[in-house]
């Protein structure tokens, strides 16, 4: 026997309908009388339920129908279901029902109860006095006219989800709990935009001022719901145009309750979670607006969904939103750690480097302020990954030749990036020539603080090329220092500028032969060194190198006493 979809909310029957009514129980009556009043056995959930056979084809439509077929086929009076789409509490009640027993309704059983009384059929068309009709009343006046009724009911519909939709509960419910928080979005919890003015308890209470005021201040949380009812209700509430801020703030505290709470992290071997679907579902559901949400909350997200080994394109959904937001990070953020037995560093360097390249694809402010503090964020973030003594070569130099390169353009000085090169040095001694002059090619001498310059100067694990660039540079703003201290009227002749100009570039050229000099002798050293020579003698030659090349540029020997000496030209008349 097919059934037919009833009407959610059926109005009171006509004359008509209870006419009909009358004469299906009259048949029905009649029917009863020559059957008897022998028990029938109810077989379900493993226990067997005795009933009056009365009692059951007045309220029941399909158990009448069953019946009626045994009796035909002079069959055995039992039914057995194992098809019942309610758990075993809900369909004794209703089988309380058809014994004269009224249940008690509430936004615990509402929703189920309403669902066996759709599946056996106890409905305004078999019986005026029906479980369907009851509790379908209830719900329209007592559950969807508030908040926590209707948060209460739509919790219980996951098991009898289907039945639920097609008597339009659930869709009821979504309207109800939509329009409510259209009305009110507090009712979703508190935005989150800046968690400097944010607290834990903040997160999940309403405000004092609602406590005082209202006596029903406790609401609620859309937290507590399953992931398949709550992917329901967010998605509802975003087609219904609730402010996306209020999305984002409950979509962050869900993740939070939901995917955290199963993550196991190791530094070497990772638990899978089940949860891990949670926080898929939450970029998905995410809206895209920027700012909606702090970039410390997506930076939490991005560590659940690594945790979790969420699929790739969340990961990069996560990435996407933080790079365009990527100057409201401080460099705690970006430790991201590294999982897995291939990971050869702490954190997870790629990353950061996807996400700076998405933070200069949309930067469009004319205020270059945005730039130059991520500029100094990655400054920061070099200087503590250079410290890694796995950290590959080529993705150190791909970080730094994005923030030297950046750097040019907004004119910013490049001490960051120089003392992220000296951390990176120290820490791989092992490296080549040739590959810390690699290294050092973004290094861009004319904007680095005199400071710098003076380090740089006499910083041994810098190659001899980068060293005679720096001094070079000094020697010219040395030689413009000196322009601008004298007056104009003690310059003396054209022609004297002109000769000292020559000398300082016959100076130069002579650096440049010492410096070629210097590198031959680095190549002997090296040569000695594959040789087998002793450790001791190499190192007191090259340390006569420096000192050699520290006497013909005028520097003191100290390392922290490395103002050179200069020879300054005193002012005419002095």
């Amino acid at each position: 026997m097919a059934r037919q979809n009833k009407p959610l909310f059926p109005s009171s029957p006509t004359h008509t309908e209870k006419s009909k009514t009358m004469a299906i129980n009259d048949s029905r009556e009649s029917w009863f009388s020559a059957s008897g009043s022998l028990p029938i056995l109810l077989h379900a959930y493993g226990k067997t339920f005795h009933l009056n056979q009365k009692h059951l084809i007045s309220r029941s439509a399909k158990l009448a129908l069953i019946l009626r077929e045994k009796k035909k086929n002079h069959q055995d009076l039992s039914c057995c279901f194992t098809d019942i789409p309610v758990d075993v509490e809900t369909f004794e009640l209703a089988v309380k029902f058809c014994e004269g027993y009224e249940p008690e309704l509430s936004s615990e059983n509402v929703v189920s109860l309403a669902c066996i009384a759709y599946y056996l059929e106890m409905t305004e068309e078999h019986s005026p006095n029906n479980l369907l009709r009851k509790t379908l009343s209830f719900f329209k006046k007592r559950i969807l006219p508030n908040w926590n009724e209707s948060i209460k009911a739509i919790r219980t519909c996951e098991p009898v989800l289907q039945q639920a939709i097609q008597l339009g509960l659930i869709d009821a419910c979504l309207n109800s709990i939509t329009a409510k928080a259209l009305s009110d979005p507090n009712l979703l919890g508190k935005p989150i935009h800046n968690p400097a003015n944010q607290d834990e308890t903040s997160l999940h209470r309403p405000s004092t001022r609602r406590k005082l005021f209202e006596v029903d201040w406790w609401f609620e949380d859309l937290t507590t719901l399953t992931l398949p009812l709550f992917e329901l209700v967010m998605s509802a509430m975003i087609q219904q145009g609730v402010p996306p801020e209020y999305i984002a703030g409950c979509l962050f505290r869900y993740a939070k309750n939901k995917a955290v709470q199963e993550v196991k992290i190791d530094r070497y071997v990772y638990h899978r979670s089940p949860h891990k679907e949670v926080i898929e579902a939450v970029e998905r559901l995410l809206p895209d607006k920027k700012g909606i949400l702090h970039c410390k909350f997506l930076f939490e997200m991005l560590r659940w969904a690594i945790g979790t080994q969420a699929s790739a394109s969340c990961r990069n959904g996560f990435e996407i939103r933080i790079g365009k937001q990527l100057n409201e990070a401080v460099v705690e953020d970006l430790r991201i750690p590294s999982y897995g037995y291939s990971c050869e560093t702490r954190y997870d360097i790629d990353c950061v480097i996807r996400m700076l390249k998405i933070f200069y694809a949309n930067y469009t402010s004319p205020d270059p302020y945005g730039v130059i503090g991520v500029l100094e964020l990655v400054d920061e973030y070099l200087a503590e990954v250079g410290k890694e003594t796995n950290l590959k070569r080529e993705t150190f130099m791909a970080l730094t030749e994005m923030a030297a390169g950046t750097s040019s353009v907004v004119g910013r000085c490049t001490d960051g990036i120089y003392h992220a090169i000296d951390v990176y040095l120290d820490s791989h001694k092992h490296l080549t020539e040739f590959e810390r002059e690699e290294i050092c090619q973004v290094l861009d001498c004319e904007k680095m603080s005199r400071a710098a310059s003076v380090h740089a100067a006499q910083n041994e694990r810098l190659p001899l090329r980068v060293v005679v660039q720096v001094l070079f540079v000094g020697h010219l703003r040395l030689r413009e220092d000196i322009a601008g201290v004298l007056p104009d009227s003690d310059r003396g002749s054209r022609e004297e500028e002109e000769k000292v100009v020559e000398g300082e570039e016959d100076e130069m050229k002579r650096l440049d032969c010492r410096v070629m000099e210097l590198e031959r002798e680095c190549c002997e050293m090296k040569r000695e060194i594959q040789r087998g020579s002793g450790n001791v003698g190499v190192r007191g030659r090259k340390e006569s190198v420096w000192k050699g090349m520290k006497r013909k540029f005028g520097c003191k020997s100290s390392f922290h006493d490395s103002i050179c000496h200069v020879k300054v030209y005193p002012k005419h008349g002095v």
